[in-house]
């Protein structure tokens, strides 16, 4: 993850995303670099704006779980035990899912950077 911090430092900076500014970012945070890591960032970032991603990626909302607007009326009508049943087996659905969200959302620089 740092590597991506790295790259979004250097764009935050308005200096140019290459393997010798990295490199030299990553150095002054005592990180060990990996060469091979630093290839493959900077080939990956090549043609994105990273502005516009992260511009993109801040909007879009995090649910992360959190009562929707929809639980919380439900459980204001009270009475609702068969609407508390069904969230509570698929929380146990969701839970066994992970792994496969895991590897879902793994692709892009995530999965390359870890």
């Amino acid at each position: 993850m740092e590597y991506v911090y790295a790259a979004l430092i250097l764009n935050e900076s308005g200096e140019e995303i290459n393997e010798a500014n990295l490199t030299d970012v990553l150095d002054a945070a005592g990180v060990d670099v990996e060469e091979s890591r630093v290839k493959a960032l900077i080939a990956a970032l090549e043609d994105v704006d990273i502005d516009e991603a992260v511009d993109q990626a801040a909007a879009v909302p995090a649910t992360g779980g959190a009562a929707t607007t929809d639980d919380v009326e439900s459980a204001d009508e009270g009475g609702d035990e068969d609407a508390a049943e069904e969230e509570e087996a698929a929380d146990e659905e969701d839970a066994g899912d992970d792994d496969e969200d895991d590897e879902a959302s793994g692709e892009g620089l995530g999965e390359l950077f870890g």
